[in-house]
């Protein structure tokens, strides 16, 4: 479910990555940062309701999800400068990589912390 979810945020991602360096010649980083946010928003509400089934209220998941996006954004981001400015990879494939990276990082730290289940406090 994890993965589907993030295909479709995946895709979000890359159109509006693709759209702006393509169309608008929007440089990849910052392209590709701009597609982050659309595909983070996707993933936040498709993954609280349906990947994770989240019994969180909004208040709490929504901040751990964006602290967790944050940082995520800033990984995407400093491996595509890295790929993109500093070896001339073409941007498709460093994003491609960059989105590998992520996506585990971003399933580690949901699953255990932004949409973890609330235990019992049988104090």
């Amino acid at each position: 479910m994890f993965a589907g979810v993030g295909a479709i945020g995946t895709i979000g991602h890359y159109t509006v990555l693709i759209v702006l360096v393509q169309f608008w010649a929007v440089d990849p980083v910052v392209a590709s940062t701009l597609g982050f946010v659309v595909g983070a928003i996707i993933n936040y509400i498709l993954n609280y309701h349906f990947t994770f089934q989240s019994d969180k209220q909004h208040t709490e998941a929504l901040t751990k999800f964006l602290i967790v996006a944050i940082i995520g954004a800033g990984i995407n981001s400093s491996i595509m400068y890295v790929g993109v400015e500093n070896t001339r990879i073409n941007y498709l494939l460093v994003q491609i990589f960059a989105t590998g990276v992520v996506l585990l990082w971003n399933f580690v730290v949901n699953k255990l912390w932004t949409f973890a289940h609330h235990e019992p406090d049988n104090s």
